[in-house]
């Protein structure tokens, strides 16, 4: 078939089809397809320990141990951080029941003083102090099912460890043979592991930062809101505000609405600052993603995966770049309008 035979417009179309129908499937089978992606980008980010220990010719058991257990302790010990966190949570937030009547009150006053009372009562008619109980009760069952998945995700891990000395040397014998597909999953590996890198340093430095500002401002549960900073990094560019909402949210209650405009400045210059100005210096083109694209595949892949999605969209959006566009010679220009750049070996008119 050519371009002749078949309208490119009917191509686009039925590509479109494919894609929504690739889509959906993927969200059906979601509980399996979210572990199977995380334990994939795990593995790939330790890939670098595997080699090392592989050059100096560590036995076979000690290259496969030491990665997996690297991931595991990250992995476990972020899940009892958030676990042990989220249980003080619920049982700390009930006691924010009189703030919660106090601010009610508060407003109700304020909306009569400025003649908008009606409206502001039927907003916080929606609103029950008991409601903070069930949110409480919503996070716990939230982290639980994480815990749940947890083994999934160590057993796909483990079985991923195992193979990657062999699929290391797959690949390294395909190059030959398959060399475009080699090139393409080789860039998506490199740009995953220095995606995933960089952003967890930098993360590391806002959570840090943001943990000791909560502390100055007595926000209680500092930790936790560190921990979540931490992990909504890895969300593109929204990441941050949902990492700020909770925590502005209890400072209002804990210390009223100045407290909660002071972790609303604090997150704001930090995060804004590390985030905006300094890490895309040390990021540079390890995404290879105009903001666009990352954008809509944050939307998609939430949309499809839920919030693991959110948290892995780079990632899949690498991958599906290196499946479907990078190992294809003749697809140079539509890496191009994903990447904003323009191919190196364009003819000059």
């Amino acid at each position: 078939m050519n371009d002749r035979a078949v309208p490119r417009a009917l191509v686009m179309l039925l590509l479109t089809a494919a894609a929504v129908i690739v889509l959906a499937g993927i969200k059906a089978i979601d509980s399996i397809v979210g572990p199977v992606v995380l334990a994939l980008v795990l593995t790939i980010a330790v890939s670098p320990i595997r080699s090392w220990l592989t050059r100096r010719r560590a036995p076979g058991w000690l290259v496969v141990l030491v990665p997996l257990s690297v991931v595991l302790v990250v992995l476990l010990g972020m899940v009892a951080t958030l676990t042990a966190a989220v249980v003080q949570m619920a049982v700390l937030l009930p006691g924010y029941a009189p703030q919660f009547d106090k601010l009610v009150a508060d407003a109700q006053k304020w909306a009569a003083g400025h003649g908008i009372a009606p409206q502001v009562n039927k907003a916080l008619q929606s609103l029950d102090p008991g409601k903070i109980f069930e949110f409480a009760q919503g996070l716990l069952s939230s982290v639980l099912g994480v815990v749940s998945s947890l083994f999934l995700v160590v057993v796909l891990l483990l079985a991923m460890s195992l193979d990657a000395p062999v699929l290391s040397r797959v690949m390294s014998a395909a190059a030959a043979e398959r060399p475009t597909l080699t090139r393409a999953l080789t860039t998506f590996a490199h740009k995953t592991r220095r995606y995933i890198l960089v952003s967890t340093i930098f993360g590391l430095v806002c959570a840090a930062l943001d943990v000791v500002a909560l502390y100055l401002l007595q926000v209680p549960l500092p930790l936790l809101w560190g921990v979540l900073a931490l992990i909504t990094n890895y969300i593109p560019n929204i990441g941050f505000v949902i990492g700020l909402v909770p925590p502005a949210l209890l400072g209002l209650l804990a210390g009223g609405v100045k407290t909660m405009l002071l972790v609303i400045a604090a997150y704001v210059l930090i995060n804004v600052v590390v985030q905006s100005f300094i890490q895309p210096k040390f990021l540079g083109d390890a995404v290879g993603l105009t903001t666009s694209v990352t954008f809509l595949s944050l939307i998609i892949w939430a949309m499809v995966l839920g919030p693991l999605g959110a948290l892995l969209a780079i990632p899949l959006t690498l991958l599906t770049r290196a499946l479907l566009i990078d190992s294809d010679p003749g697809a140079k220009w539509s890496a191009a309008l994903i990447s904003g750049e323009i191919p190196a070996d364009r003819p000059r008119s």
